[in-house]
């Protein structure tokens, strides 16, 4: 009689669905949930850059200093996703240099 150490991890039967699967499909959905929050949060702060009426009442600097934060977030979201050019996303959304210079960007 031999003896074998137990299996770890669950053998994939077509059609069913395991525990780390279900989980793993649930993190990406929120994985793609958050990212796109993100970018909907950067795309509105940068909107109100351009909004005079934003401009007047909130200030350059304050609409800067928010902009910068909504894009910081949206760069780390998509980093945690796995896309690390952030070049793509600066010309999609036109993100003006003075909100790269404040993220540190040259």
């Amino acid at each position: 009689m031999s003896l074998r150490p137990p299996r770890l991890g669950q053998v994939s039967v077509p059609g069913r669905d395991t525990g780390l699967s279900v989980l793993e499909a649930e993190m990406m959905s929120e994985a793609a949930a958050a990212l796109g929050r993100a970018g909907t949060r950067a795309e509105a702060a940068l909107a109100r850059l351009t909004d005079p009426e934003a401009l007047e009442r909130e200030g350059r600097d304050a609409l800067l200093k928010a902009a910068a934060e909504a894009v910081w977030a949206l760069f780390i979201q998509r980093e945690a996703c796995g896309m690390r050019d952030q070049k793509p996303v600066i010309a999609d959304l036109g993100i003006p240099r003075a909100v790269l210079v404040r993220l540190g960007a040259r």
